[in-house]
């Protein structure tokens, strides 16, 4: 099935707006655990309920995928993509750096995104083809040039089943950046790591993971606003990526190279992903 994802953004922003209403207004209220260090809060679950029936009345052809309840997979390939709160950890600690994050994906490519972060006022939206914008300004990705002038961030660190064996090479990793870029930084939150990206607030992120739901809304925003997005070995980041990777494109050669120096010294290979 062929479609413009431009003709979707209206539908992709009046669906987020109902998503950051629930997250405004409502207290997190009753926690379930996922796992070790993992959980989720009734707003979650009110966000993706909420966000599925808006969308499944809007666009009943295509599939829905959320991080708490999964989702249909239809055979024409196109299908949504919600991280309900994006950053729950921070949201349970009323830090503000969190939001909802709503990607459109075609086959294996995100076409759409749409990310709110309400506590910031700040929404971010995306179109292949159409640009990237903030607020209703265009953005573009920083022309940072030097990995010493870059700040980087890095997605979270793993908890739960292995997470010893794959936080080895995300230490690794920081360990490496900590020594040649300017300053790491860490905000807890996939979307606003791509985001921040594309709005040239921060230069690069580097994620070990490739979770749909945290990844399609923010590749497409990062992409359309000029980043390099890609996988570990360099080659060009899909769905099925073994991690998430956005810079200025100016700073791409010496992060592949700094990653592949890394690589050399810890298998990355094996079983990264969250």
């Amino acid at each position: 099935m062929t479609i413009d994802a431009r003709t979707l953004l209206p539908i992709a922003d009046r669906a987020v707006s109902i998503a950051s209403e629930i997250i405004r207004t409502k207290a997190p209220g009753i926690i379930t655990a996922k796992g070790d260090r993992d959980m989720a809060t009734e707003v979650d679950y009110a966000v993706e309920h909420a966000v599925r029936e808006f969308l499944s009345r809007e666009t009943p052809e295509i599939g829905f995928l959320g991080e708490e309840e999964g989702g249909s997979h239809p055979g024409n390939g196109l299908m949504w993509a919600l991280d309900p709160v994006d950053g729950t950890a921070n949201f349970l600690h009323g830090i503000p750096l969190c939001g909802v994050s709503l990607g459109l994906i075609d086959k294996d490519t995100p076409t759409l995104g749409v990310i709110d972060l309400p506590f910031l006022n700040l929404r971010y939206l995306a179109a292949e083809g159409a640009g990237a914008f903030a607020n209703g300004s265009e953005i573009r990705v920083s022309d940072i040039r030097e990995l010493e002038t870059a700040i980087v961030a890095v997605g979270d660190y793993a908890v739960g089943e292995n997470a010893d064996e794959r936080n080895q090479p995300r230490l690794a990793l920081t360990k490496e950046l900590a020594a040649r870029v300017q300053r790491i930084r860490m905000f807890g939150s996939a979307a606003i790591d791509l985001a921040w990206v594309a709005e040239g607030r921060i230069d690069a992120n580097i994620m070990l993971s490739n979770n749909p739901w945290d990844t399609a809304a923010g590749v497409i925003l990062a992409r359309e606003a000029g980043a390099t997005v890609i996988d570990l070995d360099g080659s060009p980041h899909s769905m099925t990526s073994h991690a998430t990777i956005a810079a200025s494109p100016k700073l791409v050669a010496d992060l592949v190279e700094l990653i592949a120096e890394t690589r050399e010294s810890v298998v990355f290979s094996r079983n990264i992903a969250e």
